[in-house]
């Protein structure tokens, strides 16, 4: 199943299920208003779900306009951010100059979470001498999870899949990070794209915990990366225990991966700037070449099915500036 929510002028937008072919979409109504709704009762959510469906199956609906979406959760109680792929890490500790972490916990930090710009949304930033990033990246919505909750058990409280985009501004992060209190002005709003996913979308993508799709990310056209979600280290049902550990996950509480990273990454290219500018400073012994993001700048991205569908939809965004 594939949800969507429309924007209607209202924060949290209004909760829809989408075609299975991805072309139409079927405003639910006000049984189920929007999708943190959904999220705090699941199960007596699925009756509902499925009427739409069958609606749709039978011609109701609209065409899918990409303008029309929010981020299918444009705001929530809580966004856990991990990294949990290893290369990244290795890569950013050259980048900011950073002593290796030695631990063999999950990294996770706890970023804004009441408001995600949706797919195709201009994002305003103050200026660019903050040095403008994205990071791509897939996250999964849970329904509540008590503490103390195991990673086995974990998997049963993964309802949804997303595709996020977690912008992120590079001059200002090893100001904050040399503070040991966390990243506030570093990490402003991060986009979606416009479906989330009930695992079984994904097929053979979703596997031990992990979306092992493509995620094809251009910049201003040009190709940019096509690293894996399949390489991290922590799949997301152990990220889901690690946050829970010492408290209840309320309904709707969304994690992410963390930047998308693979090993072979000169095959395959990164999911930021800042990684390939690591690259750069490790190949060339010397500064980075490559330049953050311009307002005016173009990201794309979009996850890619084994089959080659297009499960999340497309990020298609513009830097602006505020």
């Amino acid at each position: 199943m594939r949800l969507a929510t429309l924007k209607d002028g209202t924060p949290g937008g209004a909760l829809a299920v989408v075609s299975d072919d991805g072309t139409r979409v079927l405003k639910i109504g006000d049984s189920l208003p929007i999708l943190l709704k959904l999220m705090e009762d699941w199960d007596a959510g699925q009756t509902t779900l499925a009427e739409a469906q069958n609606k749709l199956a039978s011609g109701q609906g609209e065409l899918c306009k990409s303008d029309a979406f929010a981020a299918p959760m444009p705001r929530s109680w809580q966004w856990l951010d991990g990294s949990a792929f290893s290369t990244h890490g290795d890569l950013m500790q050259v980048a900011f100059g950073l002593d290796p972490i030695d631990t063999d916990r999950p990294l996770m930090y706890q970023g804004i979470s009441d408001k995600f710009f949706g797919p195709t949304e201009d994002v305003p930033l103050p200026t660019t001498e903050h040095g403008i990033d994205f990071e791509g990246e897939f996250g999964v919505i849970v329904d509540h999870v008590p503490m103390g909750t195991s990673a086995a058990d974990a998997m049963n409280h993964i309802k949804l899949i997303v595709q996020i985009n977690d912008w992120s501004l590079r001059a200002i992060a090893p100001i904050e990070m040399k503070t040991g209190f966390g990243w506030v002005q570093a990490k402003p709003a991060c986009s979606m794209a416009p479906f989330a996913v009930t695992p079984d979308e994904l097929g053979k993508g979703w596997k031990d915990g992990r979306v092992c799709l493509d995620l094809e990310i251009d910049l201003n056209g040009e190709k940019f990366g096509a690293a894996n979600g399949a390489a991290m280290d922590f799949g997301f049902h152990e990220l889901v225990a690690h946050a829970a550990l010492t408290r209840d996950l309320v309904a709707g509480t969304i994690i992410g991966s963390g930047t998308v990273s693979n090993p072979n990454y000169a095959e395959v290219g990164s999911s930021c700037i800042s990684e390939v500018r690591a690259i750069e400073m490790i190949r060339d012994k010397g500064p980075a070449t490559t330049p953050f993001m311009s307002f005016g700048d173009r990201i794309r991205m979009e996850g890619r099915g084994i089959d080659g569908s297009s499960p999340f939809g497309v990020i298609d965004q513009k830097v602006v500036q505020a």
